[in-house]
C-alpha cells in the first residue's frame, strides 16, 4: 500500500468514528503514524485543499449482474420480485456469491418508504379509551419460581387515568370481565374504545375494514360504545397513549418484590391509587386524577345490569350423578341421572339446570390445581354397627366360662375375621336360648370347630327357636281327626 492509499484509508476510518488505536491495529502501523496522517489531513483541510476522499469500492462478484437485476425490477413491478427470487435468478446466470450482497444492492434500487410522522391526537373528555395486554416474567419470593403474569391495561385518553388488572389469560371471556371491572372502576363508559388487532375483538379484515367479532359487538352494544381497532401493519396507530405499560415497568415492577399473586394484586391496587393517579403526567403536565374529575361527568352511565360473561354448555349426567366440565365432576341430584342438562359457567360458579331449565344446584367453580376431581359429591356412609367389637366380646363372656374360652380360642384361630364370627354368634340370641347356645359352644370346643356357621347349624338341628310353636306329628294329627 503506497503512502497516498494509506493516508486515504486512515482518514476514511477516522471519519467512521474509529479510534486511533483501532485504526493502527487494523492497518498494522503505529499510533503515532496515524496521528501524523490525521494532523497532515487537518492541515490540508484548514488550508482549503480537497476534503476527505471517498473510499475506493472493491470489485464485487455481483457487479456483472447489475444490469440483469435492474431489468428484473423494471419488468416485474406488480408485484415486484423478492430478493430471494432475484438471488435465485442470478445464481442461475452464474453468480457464486451470497445473498447478503444481493440484498444490499437491491435495497439501493428499491424506492425507500417515507417515514410517517406520529401525531398525538387529543380527544374530548369521555370520548375515547384504549386497552391492551402485556406479559411479564415475575419471580415470587414465596416459591422462588418465575411465572408469566399477564397485565390488562385500560386508559382514558383525555385524563390518562389508568386501570390495571392481573388476569389469568387473554381469552375473550377474560377481556369482557376486565372491561366490566374497568367500567366499574371509572364509574362509566367512554363513547369509543380502541384496541389492538386481537382475535378477541376482530375476526378478520375485508376491503380495508375490520369485521368485529359478534360477541364483542354484542358486548359493545350492551355498554353503548363504538369499537375501534388499529389497521394491520400500522403499529403506530396502536393507542393514542403510546406506552401504556412504560410507567408500570419503570415504577411499579422496578425494584419491587412480590410474595405471590395475591400480594402482587394488592400492591398493584395500592400503587394505582397512591402513585399512578397522583403523578404528574409527562404529556399533560397534570395529575390524571385531577383531569379525571373533569372527564367523569362526560362518561356514559353504566347499564342497570352488567354484561353476562357466563358460558352455557350442555352435559349428560353420568352414572355417578355428576356432570363433567374442564376435568372436574360436579354433583347433580340423582333424579336427573342420564339427562341432558344446561350448565352455566361463570368465573366463580357452576350453575346446573334441569332439562326444563329450572335451577337445581350451584357449585363453586373448582380452583386451578385442585386434586379432588369431584365437587359437591357426598358419598353414602357405611351403616353404623349397633355395638362395638369390645361390647360384643363382653356380652358373650357374660354367657359363662365356656363362652369366654370359646372367644379366646376363636381369636387365636381366626385372627383376621373373628369379629364376624362373634357377632354372628351373639345374633343367635335373638332366636335361641342362652343355654342352647352354650351347649353348641361346648360341642364346638370339644370337636375344635371354631366358626359361627357350625354353631348355627347345630342349633338349627337340635334347639327350638324362640316363640316358635311346636309342630304336631302328622300321624297324631290323623289319629285325632
Amino acid at each position: 500500500m503506497n503512502d497516498e492509499s494509506l493516508d486515504n484509508s486512515v482518514v476514511t476510518l477516522f471519519a467512521r468514528n474509529w479510534a486511533v488505536r483501532r485504526i493502527a491495529r487494523e492497518l498494522g502501523i503505529s499510533r503515532n503514524r496515524v496521528k501524523r496522517i490525521l494532523m497532515r489531513h487537518h492541515t490540508r483541510r484548514d488550508e482549503g485543499q480537497a476534503p476527505i476522499p471517498k473510499p475506493q469500492q472493491r470489485p464485487s462478484k455481483l457487479d456483472a449482474y447489475h444490469d440483469e437485476i435492474k431489468e428484473l425490477l423494471a419488468t416485474f413491478t406488480h408485484p415486484p420480485p423478492t430478493t430471494q427470487r432475484i438471488f435465485e435468478v442470478v445464481r442461475e446466470k452464474g453468480y457464486t456469491g451470497g445473498i447478503t450482497v444481493v440484498k444490499d444492492y437491491v435495497a439501493t434500487l428499491r424506492p425507500k418508504r417515507k417515514a410517517e410522522p406520529i401525531f398525538t391526537v387529543e380527544t374530548a373528555p369521555g370520548q375515547r379509551a384504549q386497552h391492551d395486554w402485556s406479559e411479564y416474567t415475575i419471580t415470587f419470593t414465596q416459591t422462588r419460581e418465575s411465572e408469566n403474569v399477564i397485565f390488562f391495561s385500560f386508559i382514558l385518553s383525555y385524563s390518562r387515568r389508568q386501570y390495571l388488572e392481573v388476569v389469568p389469560d387473554k381469552t375473550q371471556a377474560t377481556l369482557f370481565r376486565a372491561l366490566i371491572n374497568a367500567f366499574a372502576y371509572f364509574g362509566g363508559v367512554p363513547k369509543e374504545i380502541k384496541a389492538d388487532n386481537q382475535k378477541a375483538c376482530v375476526d378478520r379484515w375485508e376491503a380495508g375494514q375490520p369485521i368485529f367479532n359478534t360477541s364483542y359487538l354484542q358486548f359493545a352494544t350492551h355498554y353503548q360504545f363504538r369499537p375501534l381497532t388499529i389497521r394491520p401493519g400500522k403499529p403506530r396507530e396502536n393507542l393514542k397513549v403510546e406506552r401504556p405499560f412504560y410507567y408500570v415497568e419503570t415504577n411499579f415492577l422496578n425494584a419491587r418484590t412480590f410474595r405471590d399473586r395475591v400480594d402482587l394484586k394488592q400492591q398493584l391496587t395500592d400503587w394505582l391509587a397512591t402513585k399512578n393517579d397522583v403523578r404528574i403526567h409527562r404529556t399533560t403536565q397534570r395529575r390524571p386524577l385531577d383531569m379525571y374529575a373533569e372527564e367523569a361527568a362526560c362518561l356514559e352511565p353504566l347499564p342497570k345490569q352488567p354484561y353476562d360473561t357466563s358460558r352455557v354448555v350442555y352435559r349428560i349426567v353420568n352414572n355417578e350423578a355428576c356432570v363433567e366440565y374442564d376435568g372436574y365432576f360436579y354433583a347433580v341430584p340423582a333424579n336427573l341421572l342420564f339427562e341432558t342438562c344446561p350448565v352455566r359457567i361463570t368465573h366463580e360458579e357452576v350453575l346446573i339446570y334441569s332439562p326444563d331449565c329450572e335451577l337445581v344446584t350451584i357449585h363453586k367453580l373448582a380452583e386451578e390445581g385442585r386434586k379432588d376431581r369431584y365437587v359437591g359429591r357426598v358419598l353414602p356412609r357405611p351403616p353404623a354397627t349397633a355395638i362395638s367389637g369390645t361390647e360384643v366380646i363382653n356380652r358373650l363372656n357374660a354367657f359363662g366360662p365356656d363362652m369366654a374360652t370359646f372367644v379366646q380360642e376363636i381369636k387365636k384361630h381366626k385372627p383376621r375375621n373373628y369379629h364376624y364370627h362373634l357377632r354372628s354368634i351373639l345374633a343367635l340370641k335373638l332366636y335361641y336360648e342362652v343355654a342352647d347356645i352354650l351347649v353348641a359352644v361346648e360341642r364346638a370346643l370339644k370337636f375344635r370347630v371354631l366358626e359361627a356357621r357350625a354353631i348355627e347349624s347345630f342349633l338349627a338341628t337340635n334347639a327350638k327357636k324362640r316363640n316358635e310353636p311346636e309342630l304336631m306329628p302328622k300321624n297324631k294329627e290323623r289319629h285325632e281327626s
